[in-house]
C-alpha cells in the first residue's frame, strides 16, 4: 500500500494557502496548515512531514527564522523545504544549501510547484 505524502504549508495569506491545500488533495497528498513561522516550526517538528512550503514574511515568526529552528532539528537537517515567496534571493535574504528550491510566487503557477513538489518526493 502506498503512504501519502504529508506536505507542511507555512504561509500567511489565507487564500494562496487554501488553493495550494486543494490542489494537494487532488494530488492524493496530506497537507498541514501554518499561518506563521512559529506554527510551522511546532507543527514541522511535532509531525515530521515529507516536505515543507515555506514562505518568508509573515507575521510572529519569519520563514528564514523559521528555516533556521527546523535545521537545528535532527530530522530538520533533512527535510526537503522550498521556499515561496515574493522576494528574490539578496543578501538580505540568502538562499543557500539549507533550502530545496527557492520559488518566486509570480513566476510560478500552482501546477507548476506541485510539478517542483512531485519531483523533489520522486512521486
Amino acid at each position: 500500500m502506498k503512504t501519502k505524502h504529508t506536505i507542511l504549508i507555512i504561509e500567511d495569506e489565507k487564500s494562496l494557502r487554501g488553493a495550494i491545500v486543494d490542489i494537494l488533495k487532488l494530488k492524493d497528498f496530506l497537507s498541514l496548515e501554518a499561518r506563521n513561522g512559529r506554527e510551522g516550526v511546532k507543527l514541522a517538528l511535532e509531525n515530521h512531514p515529507d516536505l515543507i512550503l515555506l514562505d518568508l514574511i509573515m507575521p510572529e515568526m519569519d520563514g528564514m527564522t523559521a528555516l533556521k529552528k527546523i535545521r537545528e532539528d535532527m530530522w530538520g537537517k533533512k527535510v526537503p523545504i522550498i521556499i515561496l515567496t515574493n522576494l528574490s534571493a539578496t543578501n538580505e535574504h540568502p538562499v543557500d544549501d539549507e533550502v530545496t528550491h527557492y520559488l518566486i510566487k509570480s513566476d510560478w503557477k500552482l501546477r507548476s510547484i506541485i510539478k517542483k513538489l512531485e519531483e523533489i518526493l520522486n512521486v
